[in-house]
């Protein structure tokens, strides 16, 4: 019981000093805004914001994409945000045809136009099929915004807008992600549909 107490107190102890220095991180507060801004006027242009990534980034990925086109805080029109990889059957299709590693950016291909976003997760930096998606999102003049760890990654290069999270330990960078994600969310409802009452 004592260990565990122990390994309890020092996850969160973790994750507190993490958001402290994310806090610290004035480059990075600039960045997300930056990211609100960008997916507030691709929302104001009817453009749409696609997300992608693989195990619990792609479960951030859906969660975002639910919180905009559900609802955040305000009884609001819904707004165009699919994350990529809730359909299995193409998935797998994709997967087994193809290659895992083009399984998000085919759909980037189909769904993909001038002005969308693509948000990218990978606490590594260096998930190949997001990667693809991210290169493949630049080509169709897309904005990309990745979410990652502190580690310089592959999709580093092919991101407009970067969400470095100041570590290398993934669970505590996912748990900013959502932080992170949950805050852009707030920022965008407010931006096109007013403070909260």
């Amino acid at each position: 019981m004592g260990n565990d107490r122990d390994l309890i107190i020092t996850a969160i102890e973790n994750t507190i000093v993490l958001k402290k220095n994310i806090l610290a991180d004035q480059g990075l507060i600039t960045a997300v805004a930056r990211i609100a801004d960008s997916i507030t006027a691709a929302f104001t242009n009817n453009r749409k914001v696609l997300l992608c990534g693989n195990g619990g980034s792609a479960a951030d990925a859906q969660h975002l994409a639910a919180e905009f086109s559900g609802r955040f805080y305000i009884d609001r029109k819904p707004l165009d945000a699919e994350a990529l990889h809730v359909n299995t059957s193409y998935l797998t299709a994709v997967g087994n045809d193809y290659s895992f590693d083009e399984i998000f950016a085919r759909l980037v291909m189909a769904k993909g136009r001038k002005g969308d976003i693509l948000i990218g997760i990978s606490t590594s930096g260096n998930s190949a099929n997001v990667v693809k998606a991210l290169e493949t999102a630049k080509n169709l003049e897309m904005t990309t915004v990745g979410f990652t760890g502190s580690k310089i990654g592959l999709m580093d290069a092919h991101c407009d807008h970067l969400v470095k999270i100041p570590s290398s330990d993934t669970p505590r960078i996912q748990e900013a992600h959502i932080v992170i994600g949950h805050i852009i969310c707030e920022l965008v409802e407010k931006k096109l549909f007013g403070a909260r009452a």
